[in-house]
């Protein structure tokens, strides 16, 4: 296996889709095509995708979620007893209609095109497992690194626990939880074992927790559709469940990305907030690597940190995936000496704050861009190897 220099470059998931990939994703979902015809469609994606990374001089890289609709919400395409449904559908589900209504048209969720899962019966893996079949494709297809992302069990949990559906086959959303943790620790290990680097847990909802309370605060996020306990309960369950996910799981790298929501390029319609009230619950997580956010002002300052990273790994955001102007490697450069004032070079890696396509049909830039992106983060990753030494 390639050995990894300081200041590994990897991606956090998501790459822009080509149109003809979306035209067979549409023709998928109306059962036009098989789900081999879409895959043969899928598998140019993913090379398109992958040449992209390497050529930027990507260390870790992903299939770029080509095959999936949104981050979350392919499991519905997985896992057994998952339903899929548009925002706009889920509205006829919400107690106050006419308020979640208004509150997607003000934070600019387009609600037709952003879909998310819903339990409907008991849950079941199928046989390409969750991401299995991605992972296989991926590795046989580079000699680089890979990286997985996979939904975070509270994400799951969250995004596709709907009251007067779901509890007629789960008597608790806690029950739904520990399913998720189970499910996906299974998968983690089947990944393992296909040769997989790094497996990451997105769990981006868990800002929303934290900041989503205050009403000037309200935001759409993934997952923050339902009612809800205290922050506090929700974080711990969080940790819970996560923990639960990687228990005795060994062999692989885990991480866990947490942001402020990625749908739009609207700053103001975006979460912002430090990472202050996050930082006791992530630090008790039991992964290798946090993956977080700090190329956009409304993640606050990386000094959050230092009392509670301890001995993981910090995977540092530090360009805007939602922008067009490209970070030079000097600004690059300037923010990781900031995060070396209090952690060591050898658990710091380097990607964007989030992917470049959440969500298949709308994402947040275009791959001549995130190129140039990544490309920069490679050129600041080099220079950071002359000046900080291979030590």
């Amino acid at each position: 296996m390639k050995t990894l220099g300081l200041f590994p470059v990897t991606v956090v998931g998501s790459w822009p889709r080509p149109t003809w990939l979306l035209k067979a994703l549409r023709r998928k979902r109306e059962g036009s095509i098989s789900q081999e015809e879409f895959d043969a469609v899928a598998d140019e994606a993913v090379l398109l995708a992958v040449k992209y990374q390497e050529d930027a001089g990507v260390d870790i890289l992903s299939d770029g979620e080509q095959r999936r609709d949104n981050f979350y919400s392919f499991v519905a395409d997985k896992i057994y007893g998952i339903e899929l449904k548009t925002v706009a559908e889920i509205v006829d589900l919400v107690p106050d209609k006419s308020r979640f209504e208004f509150l997607l048209r003000s934070l600019d969720v387009p609600a037709y095109s952003i879909r998310s899962p819903v339990v409907t019966s008991k849950l079941r893996v199928g046989p390409r497992g969750i991401a299995r079949d991605e992972a296989s494709f991926l590795r046989e297809h580079t000699s680089r690194l890979v990286k997985v992302p996979l939904p975070g069990p509270y994400l799951l949990t969250r995004s596709s626990w709907v009251p007067g559906v779901s509890d007629k086959y789960y008597q608790s959303r806690e029950e739904l939880g520990f399913e998720y943790a189970r499910l996906l620790r299974e998968e983690i290990l089947a990944l393992r074992d296909l040769g997989v680097f790094f497996v990451q847990l997105d769990e981006p909802v868990l800002t929303e927790v934290v900041y989503g309370v205050d009403q000037s605060q309200q935001t759409f996020m993934c997952a923050a559709l339902f009612t809800r306990s205290n922050p506090r309960d929700e974080l711990e369950f969080a940790v819970e469940l996560v923990n639960e996910a990687v228990k005795g799981v060994s062999g692989i790298k885990t991480g866990v990305h947490v942001c402020r929501g990625n749908w739009s390029r609207r700053e103001e319609a975006l979460l912002k907030g430090d990472y202050v009230p996050l930082m006791p619950y992530l630090a008790e997580m039991k992964v290798d690597q946090l993956v977080l956010e700090f190329a956009t002002p409304r993640a606050g300052d990386v000094e959050v940190l230092r009392d509670y990273i301890g001995d993981k790994e910090l995977g540092y955001g530090v360009v805007n995936p939602r922008t067009d102007g490209v970070e030079s490697p000097q600004e690059i450069m300037s923010r990781v000496d900031r995060i070396l004032k209090f952690m060591d070079a050898k658990k710091v890696y380097l990607n964007p704050d989030c992917g470049f396509g959440t969500f298949a049909e709308a994402p947040v830039n275009t791959p001549r861009i995130a190129f140039r992106k990544l490309r920069s983060l490679r050129i600041a990753a080099d220079e950071l190897r002359r000046v900080y030494g291979e030590r």
